[in-house]
């Protein structure tokens, strides 16, 4: 199932996406996609229902589309992608002209960072240039919605703890999170700004996915292709990452993990930046595309 925050008569409401693109109203089944998700199994059941017997009251086409998530109970990104992580040190190295080597805890654990859950916005929606920032870049994530509370979720059982799988662009300024993260601690300014956590189109839940550790990723700019890869490259799949954060630390539903970006889903891989008005779709697998443009308002 695709399920979508949209907008209808001014209201936002949680509704699920048919295979001709009428979007059906979950309302009666929850009020929001957040409230699908803390009830679980049951509320599936009733969406599914009225995903076979209800009429659509929109398209998906023209309907007004919000983040299937628009407050995350917590966003996690994780780096477990050893490809964009050897040409991210390549790029530096070129830079700085320091030799830069991957940490042995790299491979060891998850690595991540928490983002900023108020900045979040949908498919279709402007992301703003910061003010601050003169370079800013695209990241093309996987990510996976927590569904089921858990604290030292074995591995074996973490997927059962999926409610399902979205795309996420992980806008970056680059040059101020160069700056900052020379102080041993961030990212901060250059993740945290207005509109920089990009989610969407929807959640495909976990049943609906097929294999999520084997999905072909791809950006584009401007409809030419950038670059992209498979999710099977993770070194960490979601189900290790579950595991360890949840080591004496409670996971709620709503709580979204990104699988940091695949190899060449970045324009610091490539020297290849954005500039204002670019239109920036991510593409992956069984899910969809993400399209967003990108403006300087000041």
């Amino acid at each position: 199932m695709r399920i979508v925050t949209f907008v209808l008569d001014g209201a936002a409401r949680p509704g699920a996406v048919r295979d001709d693109g009428g979007i059906v109203d979950l309302t009666p089944a929850a009020a929001s996609v957040q409230d699908i998700i803390e009830a679980g199994e049951a509320a599936l059941a009733q969406a599914d229902d009225l995903l076979a017997t209800a009429d659509p009251v929109a398209e998906i086409a023209t309907a007004a589309l919000l983040a299937p998530l628009p407050r995350p109970t917590q966003i996690r990104d994780c780096l477990t992608f050893e490809t964009h992580l050897k040409n991210a040190y390549a790029s530096l190295e070129k830079r700085t002209g320091r030799k830069i080597g991957i940490p042995a805890v790299w491979y060891e654990q998850p690595i991540y960072y928490k983002a900023n859950r108020m900045n979040v916005i949908g498919p279709g929606a402007t992301i703003e240039w910061p003010h601050y920032a003169k370079v800013l870049d695209y990241e093309l994530e996987l990510a996976c919605v927590i569904g089921r509370k858990g604290t030292d979720i074995p591995v074996e059982n973490a997927g059962d703890h999926i409610f399902g799988y979205t795309i996420f662009n992980d806008v970056s300024a680059r040059d101020a999170q160069g700056k900052e993260m020379a102080g041993q601690l961030g990212p901060a300014k250059g993740k945290d700004f207005d509109t920089g956590n990009v989610f969407g189109p929807w959640i495909v839940t976990a049943d609906a996915i097929g294999n999520a550790g084997n999905l072909d990723m791809a950006v584009r700019v401007n409809g030419e292709r950038r670059g992209g890869g498979n999710s099977r490259d993770m070194h960490h799949g979601f189900d290790d990452i579950i595991a360890f954060v949840s080591q004496s630390e409670t996971l709620y539903p709503g709580e979204i993990f990104g699988s940091g970006t695949v190899g060449t889903g970045c324009g610091l891989e490539i020297g290849r930046y954005l500039k204002d008005g670019d239109e920036i779709e991510l593409e992956i697998e069984n899910i969809g595309i993400l399209r967003n443009v990108i403006r300087k308002t000041a």
